[in-house]
């Protein structure tokens, strides 16, 4: 019984033995299942982090296989960034050039030009290229720099439409000043032009000329039409003394008649509100010398001619004035005015025979056939020799109150007044 009961009890063993087997092979397999289910999903665990399953410490995915394809493009190299950075450089350092360029060019464009006032005729050629047109402009004298020139119309007036044609220039035009004119239609332009007091019309004919308003000879031509000049309302047959010294702006290529208008035209309205102010000094000097308001002109146009200082003007006034009127002044009411005889020398055709100096000469003040010769004819002489300022016409309706009959320059403009020939010799001696 005991050994039956044994071997049952061993058999029996043996079967359990045989079942814990079977079970242990299953256990192995759900291992192996359950660990290569991990490994598909990603795992779940950390680093180091230990299998739950097998109890072995499982590795890292990599970030690669544990993440989805990022949408960032990838970073670029270093070579190819130092290359973007080399051409940013140069970018901006040619954009630091350019604006240099511009800014030196702005103040350039600024500078005067190289020439004066004296205006000239430039012809813009249709079609012409800017090349051709600024080495015209260097030859006219009209540009510092031809090279600055082109690269200022390329860079700063790109779009600046010359306009072709004739135009009126003067020589001391800016360049920016130039292109702004050259840009706009020809036209006949217009000419600025000051007239100094003392300036006769020879004179002004030479600088309206200069300037580009009329022809000089025409000019001279229009001033003594006697006939024109009568129907412009002036009591003489000359402009000579209206031609009024101020600043004009005149239109460029106009008739030398329609110049002479204009300039009579601002004599006379000048004129008009002076004796309208001055009436009572008018009257005293028709009263006490028998002048009128042509004597007025030409006497105050000899003055311009005399002083050459705005002061003494009222004196030098004082001085014609008294030779006119003072009975023992010899020779008896002559003005003795050097500019006069020189004025004659310049106007009066055929020219008397001592006109053959610029300046008065002992000849030509003895020259009886000169009739401005003020030397050889009392009292006033034909016309005015000048264009009077306000000052010198006011000089003579308000001279200085003294007794001086002579004065004698002393240099600087200057001069030395005497109330007798002993003194004036005197100054005469002493003047340089």
């Amino acid at each position: 019984m005991a050994l039956d009961a044994g071997g049952r009890r061993a058999t029996t063993g043996a079967r359990a033995l045989g079942q814990g087997a079977k079970g242990s092979d299953r256990q192995r397999r759900g291992r192996h299942l359950a660990a290569e289910l991990a490994r598909q999903a990603g795992g779940a665990g950390g680093a180091g982090e230990k299998d739950r399953v097998s109890g072995r410490k499982r590795r890292r995915p990599s970030r690669s296989a544990s993440r989805p394809p990022s949408a960032r493009p990838a970073r670029p190299s270093v070579k190819k960034t130092q290359g973007r950075l080399r051409v940013a450089a140069a970018g901006l350092g040619l954009a630091a050039a350019l604006a240099s360029l511009s800014l030196l060019l702005f103040g350039w464009s600024f500078l005067r030009g190289p020439g004066d006032s004296k205006a000239q005729r430039f012809e813009v050629l249709a079609g012409e290229s800017t090349g051709s047109l600024v080495a015209r402009l260097t030859e006219a004298g009209l540009t510092h720099s031809p090279r600055l020139l082109a690269t200022y119309l390329r860079v700063l007036a790109p779009s600046a439409e010359l306009s072709p044609g004739r135009h009126v220039l003067p020589g001391d035009l800016s360049s920016r000043e130039l292109v702004r004119r050259l840009a706009r239609a020809p036209g006949r332009g217009t000419a600025h032009v000051v007239i100094p007091e003392g300036f006769n019309h020879v004179q002004l004919s030479e600088r309206l000329h200069q300037l580009g308003v009329c022809d000089a000879e025409g000019f001279r031509s229009a001033t003594r039409d006697a006939p024109e000049i009568r129907k412009l309302g002036l009591p003489a047959d000359s402009a000579e003394g209206y031609l009024y010294p101020a600043t004009y702006e005149l239109i460029a290529d106009s008739a030398p008649s329609a110049v002479v208008g204009v300039l009579v035209g601002e004599a006379q309205r000048r004129l008009a509100s002076l004796v309208a102010e001055r009436s009572a000094e008018l009257a005293r000097r028709r009263a006490e010398h028998g002048l009128d308001t042509h004597d007025v002109i030409t006497l105050a146009s000899i003055i311009e001619k005399e002083a050459a200082k705005a002061d003494e003007k009222p004196l030098i006034a004082s001085v014609f004035l008294n030779r006119l009127a003072d009975p023992t002044f010899r020779p008896l009411h002559m003005l003795q005015s050097d500019p006069t005889a020189a004025y004659g020398c310049l106007v009066q055709s055929p020219a008397p025979p001592s006109c053959t100096a610029g300046r008065p000469t002992p000849a030509m003040l003895r020259d009886a056939s000169n009739r401005y010769n003020t030397y050889r004819h009392a009292g006033l002489p034909p016309g005015p020799i000048s264009s009077p300022g306000l000052a010198a016409i006011l000089a003579v309706l308000s001279p200085a109150q003294t007794d001086y009959l002579y004065f004698v320059a002393q240099g600087g403009g200057r001069h030395r007044f005497s109330r007798t020939f002993s003194e004036h010799r005197g100054a005469i001696e002493q003047s340089p």
